[in-house]
């Protein structure tokens, strides 16, 4: 087996066919100062490449004794037009030398895989890579484009700037608020963040007051007050109620609400957090970013994604990557291991003893709660035990079953479970390793809840809820078994 060395290490190099390509190429190296021999087969572009000063030979590159001339060289580039010849000098160098670094130009994909299997060790397909610069070039050129009709829109504040988070943010939403802000005050503009429900879940709240993130509840305004409106991350909580129409509207799911619509909008389901998206925006409006937007970001981002275990896109990795160097990683740590409320213990003891579990599937109730948040921390502690790939822990607050379900087994997407389990009876949203959904107990009983009934209730819903979970899941529920 050859030992080949790196590029970084490389400094004498060959072109085979000098074109307009090779041309370029000869040209970046040389103005390196990289020992560069071109061979080409053409007598007067030798002597025009000669004339610059360039070391050019005349040879045609199928020919066998090509690859004797360039024997000595680190780097061998063959680049001329013709993929026949391109194919020829790789075999007559790989016949000769293993330990060359080889990069060939190939004309398609099919002529790409027969350059691998010949020994290339980069095969480059020149439509592919201008197709890939466009896309680049469009992309950067798009992102330039909506950071100016956004700074026009967040500009044109005059009285106050509400941006709006989903209910019960999580730290994604609250992450993306905290960004927006900050390109605000870039623009000269305050702004203020609002939230509807509760910060519940205690990483959520570790989250907010370790890097004391200000928060105001949205019942505590008027939101007359405000004369520019942004949501951020809505949609998978569904879009919030408000009486006012939206100005700025910035997430990674679509909204199935089609009645919205915002002056500024920035949908990309193509990344997998909003964190991503305005990480984006902090770099192209070039902003010095704070240590705490930065490290508020990256959580949003590694949460959002798993820590880079679920639906990670290349855009996420390279805004991670953009953010870790100014975020405050101590903090980080702190937030990720918040201490057990009384309340979620109770919760997580609750659904240990009252789990039923179907093959590697696990459902189970954890009756009446005060902390709805509980119920996430608890289908995650769960999805610990041995042997269980799927979890699905539900709870009773006033007259609505919360549920938290969480998934990771490839071949089920648990977003679409709970949807198809309690489709047009409750509201459901979340990711294929992740969701919720909110059914109303009256679906269930018909009854209103009293002090009285409320055990009846509790077990009519438990076996309603499990068995639809468990249909939805593609097993049958089987009562009584608890796992044990």
């Amino acid at each position: 087996m050859s030992s080949r060395a790196t590029i970084s290490s490389m400094s004498t190099y060959a072109i085979l066919g000098c074109g307009s390509v090779g041309h370029a190429v000869a040209e970046e190296l040389v103005e390196r100062g990289k020992d560069v021999l071109i061979v080409d087969k053409d007598e007067s572009r030798v002597e025009a490449l000669r004339d610059q000063d360039l070391n050019a030979q005349v040879a045609n590159v199928r020919d066998q004794e090509v690859a004797e001339l360039i024997d000595t060289r680190d780097v061998v580039l063959v680049m001329a037009s013709d993929v026949d010849a391109n194919e020829a000098a790789v075999e007559n160098i790989r016949a000769r030398n293993d330990d060359q670094f080889v990069v060939v130009r190939a004309s398609d994909p099919v002529t790409s895989d027969e350059l691998t299997e010949l020994g290339a060790d980069v095969v480059i397909n020149p439509s592919s890579v201008i197709s890939d610069a466009a896309l680049r070039a469009l992309e950067s050129g798009e992102l330039e484009y909506k950071a100016r009709q956004l700074a026009d829109v967040v500009s044109g504040t005059e009285s106050g700037f509400a941006i709006i988070t989903h209910d019960s943010p999580d730290p994604d939403s609250i992450a993306a608020a905290a960004a927006l802000q900050a390109v605000a005050g870039h623009l000269g503009v305050d702004a203020e963040i609002l939230y509807f429900g509760d910060i519940g879940h205690q990483e959520n709240r570790a989250f907010v007051n370790l890097l004391d993130i200000e928060l105001t509840p949205y019942s505590d305004v008027d939101i007359d007050n405000y004369d520019t409106i942004a949501l951020v991350d809505p949609a998978k909580a569904g879009a919030v109620s408000i009486d006012r129409d939206v100005d700025i509207f910035i997430d990674h799911y679509e909204l199935e609400d089609e009645s919205l619509t915002a002056e500024f909008a920035d949908v990309r389901p193509s990344v997998s957090a909003t964190s991503t998206i305005l990480t984006k925006y902090i770099q192209e409006f070039d902003l010095s970013v704070s240590q705490t937007v930065a490290t508020a970001l990256l959580y949003g981002i590694r949460a959002e994604t798993l820590d880079f275990r679920r639906d990670t896109t290349p855009a996420d990795l390279t805004a991670a990557a953009y953010l870790y160097p100014f975020a405050d990683h101590d903090t980080l740590e702190q937030v990720e291991s918040p201490n057990m409320s009384p309340e979620t213990l109770d919760v997580l003891a609750e659904a240990i003893a009252s789990r039923e579990v179907q093959g590697s599937h696990l459902v189970s109730n954890a009756g009446f709660i005060s902390d709805r948040d509980a119920l996430s921390q608890a289908a995650s502690q769960l999805l610990n035990l041995e042997g269980i790939t799927t979890t699905a822990v539900f709870g009773i607050v006033d007259d609505t079953i919360y549920l938290d379900a969480q998934s990771k087994d490839i071949r089920l997407n648990i977003g679409r479970v709970l949807a198809d389990a309690f489709v047009d009876i409750g509201d459901s949203a979340g990711h294929s390793t992740q969701a919720s959904a909110e059914i109303p107990l009256g679906i269930f009983t018909g009854i209103e809840t009293t002090e009285e009934n409320r055990e009846t209730l509790l077990d009519l819903t438990e076996e309603a809820v499990t068995r639809k979970l468990f249909d939805a899941m593609g097993v049958e529920s089987e009562s009584a078994n608890n796992g044990n």
